[in-house]
């Protein structure tokens, strides 16, 4: 059976991850988003998978090149052009890249999935794809419900009490929303729908598809599922997804690595002294990282590979990716670590080289330069960050 991962964002709103990274290699503990969506497809017999890919195109295709360790078929359509040596991204939108791949030679010829490349799922798909077929849908979305409360931040789908969509509403308030089911992008759809789909053209699933869909009267159909859907589209949806994983609340991921201490788990090679350290559960630490006497880590925490926490430091609720050095009495609550940039869980993001905050929050692999005492204190106390 066929599929489709849609995989050409930039991923604007999980910034600055998606800088060298693009969405579907955002690392759930060190393993790819996109791989978890594989597994779920080869689970369903879905082997015959294509990925449209264009920012950072390079980074998917040699991670996953044609799938055979991940028990798959892969091939790949890039959205763009070379200027100059370079690839240059120019995504054609998620139906428009659909059509894309159908027009070089007509791949999708059944029934075929749809998923969007930046959520942890775990769905009955061969359940679904039945509803379909039995609806004689020519498209249906996958929907999940929310809490009333919740539908601002969702595109929501009004169907009728057979199933068809009959409207869609993007974000409404909470006193205006028709409905508390949300897309979830993921959709089921048959050959027919290119029909629907223009040649050529930058055409949208969600905003210009669906509605046209609607407006002609097409048999398409919103199918309510109840099943674990983790969307890491935005930073604090990020955060919350690696608290889930290490609070063990998301079943279909584990935790890597050797659990060393209750609740406490570690890769290859980690330097600590357990005795001299203060760590408090759920935390992972990747492999190759040193923690020095006197630090202190609250979970739920993750901390990468190759990291060095130095004496003093605190992490508490913290998530650092690898090669970061935090330098001595650095006290980081509620932050993201990512290279030279360090956010907090609104999304909020402060670039530690411009500001001068490079011996405080580091790559390993560079010499860490020197601040003095009281200089290093007032900027870090400016910019949320505390250090003693």
């Amino acid at each position: 059976m066929k599929a489709m991962i849609l995989a050409a964002g930039k991923g604007t709103r999980v910034r600055p991850i998606t800088y060298t990274i693009p969405k579907p290699l955002i690392p759930i503990l060190q393993k790819p988003v996109m791989e978890f969506l594989l597994e779920l497809l080869r689970q369903h017999g879905f082997d015959q998978i294509m990925v449209n890919v264009s920012h950072l195109a390079n980074e998917i295709e040699n991670y996953f090149r044609d799938g055979q360790r991940f028990g798959v078929q892969l091939a790949y359509s890039f959205e763009g052009k070379i200027v100059d040596g370079v690839l240059v991204g120019e995504a054609v939108g998620s139906a428009g890249g659909m059509r894309r791949i159908q027009d070089f030679t007509p791949f999708f010829d059944d029934t075929f999935v749809v998923l969007c490349g930046d959520a942890l799922i775990d769905l009955d798909l061969t359940a679904a794809v039945k509803w379909h077929r039995e609806k004689g849908s020519i498209a249906t979305v996958i929907m999940k419900s929310v809490p009333r409360e919740e539908v601002p931040s969702y595109g929501i789908v009004v169907t009728d009490e057979d199933g068809r969509v009959r409207t869609f509403q993007e974000k409404p308030k909470v006193e205006e929303a028709l409905s508390t089911n949300i897309s979830t992008g993921i959709y089921i759809f048959e050959p027919e729908i290119f029909n629907y789909i223009p040649p050529g053209e930058n055409f949208d699933i969600g905003s210009q598809l669906f509605p046209k869909l609607v407006e002609k009267n097409a048999p398409f159909y919103g199918l309510v599922m109840d099943f674990e859907w983790v969307d890491i589209g935005k930073v604090p949806d990020y955060w919350q997804a690696i608290r889930g994983v290490l609070q063990g609340e998301i079943k279909n991921v584990q935790i890597p690595g050797h659990e060393v201490r209750p609740g406490i788990y570690t890769g290859l090679s980690v330097a600590v002294n357990w005795d001299k350290v203060d760590i408090t559960g759920p935390v992972y630490i990747g492999g190759m990282t040193r923690i020095e006497d006197g630090a202190k880590i609250v979970g739920p925490t993750m901390i990468g590979p190759n990291c060095y926490i130095c004496g003093g430091a605190t992490v508490d609720n913290s998530v650092i990716f690898e090669y970061s050095r935090l330098g001595p009495g650095v006290r980081l609550v509620d932050k993201l670590v990512y290279g030279r940039y360090c956010v907090d869980k609104t999304g909020a993001m402060i670039d530690v080289q411009a500001a001068a905050l490079d011996w405080l929050i580091t790559d390993t692999r560079v010499e860490t330069p020197s601040q003095p005492a009281i200089e290093r204190q007032a900027i870090a106390e400016l910019l949320g960050i505390e250090a003693s």
